[in-house]
């Protein structure tokens, strides 16, 4: 056990550590922001024009629950972007 912890436990510790080397970011007026933060705040705007298309059309009360319903589109969009844009 004692030759597990001198060999093996910092070869674990650089592989958790191996992550985090490139952080994808953008820069905005100077500052780099998390490229995730940008596609969370796009899909809430993008799921803002889509609720209120549903409700401009009649469809929101044939929605299921909307409180799962939107909070899942916009993760599902937001995944989209991220997978589109910085991919």
């Amino acid at each position: 056990m004692r030759e597990f912890r001198k060999t093996w436990l910092p070869c674990l510790a650089l592989i958790g550590c191996s992550g985090c080397s490139r952080s994808p970011s953008i820069e905005f007026i100077g500052t780099f922001f998390p490229v995730w933060m940008v596609c969370i705040l796009a899909a809430l705007a993008i799921t803002g024009l889509i609720r209120a298309g549903l409700v401009r059309l009649g469809l929101e009360q044939k929605l299921g629950p909307v409180v799962v319903f939107y909070p899942s589109l916009m993760v599902a969009i937001s995944c989209q972007l991220w997978l589109v844009i910085f991919s």
